[in-house]
């Protein structure tokens, strides 16, 4: 993962180190590895998983997607944080990520893809969401996450109305149409402070 000082654009981190293990309540985000090539791949190629990102399957065969993989291990993308998904015994499920980072605007894109379909409409699409936006808005320095989502994809959405995200409108792009949604710092900031009341008081 990139880190302040490692190369030219990109993000500054708060404490000058990228943590490369977050835990969650259902899930650990850690940082990528190349075990993970087979899954992406297989996720990649996946028609109703790319239909679910409004994208085309992967045509490449596994070694070239492979080498571009180990690419992108060697040399990440600035303004980029991207992380896999584990469940809390290590089973990979997923990847998520804050990209297209502006320091100047403050603010950030999340995406994220529960590939193995055996953990959707389980809670842990959320909690891997909830655990990005704390390590965006701790470690990062950003006020604003925001994301497009397809229109008709309503579990999503609400996954992410769970999470705090308010719908501010729509986008139209490639055919498509995406619901844009965002959540500031500010609201964040107030969701946590609710829940660690309520953790008190129990």
């Amino acid at each position: 993962m990139s880190s302040a000082g490692r190369c030219k654009g990109c993000v500054t981190v708060d404490n000058g180190k990228v943590p490369t293990r977050l835990e969650g309540e259902k899930v650990v985000l850690r940082e990528k590895r190349l075990s993970d090539a087979e899954n992406d791949y297989a996720w990649g190629i996946d028609p109703e998983l790319c239909r679910l990102d409004a994208a085309r399957p992967l045509t490449l065969s596994f070694k070239d997607a492979k080498t571009l993989f180990q690419e992108e291990l060697a040399y990440p993308a600035p303004r980029r944080h991207r992380f896999g998904i584990d469940t809390k015994n290590g089973l990979h499920i997923g990847n998520c990520m804050v990209y297209d980072i502006s320091e100047r605007r403050g603010e950030g894109e999340l995406g994220i893809m529960i590939g193995d379909r055996r953990f959707w409409n389980k809670s842990f699409g959320t909690d891997a969401v909830e655990t990005l936006l704390r390590f965006a808005f701790t470690h990062l320095p950003l006020k604003r996450i925001y994301l497009h989502t397809l229109d008709w994809n309503v579990r999503a959405q609400k996954s992410f109305a769970k999470a705090g995200f308010d719908s501010i409108g729509v986008v139209q792009r490639n055919k498509h149409t995406f619901i844009h949604m965002e959540i500031l710092k500010v609201k964040w900031e107030s969701i946590v402070g609710q829940e660690q009341a309520r953790a008190e008081v129990r």
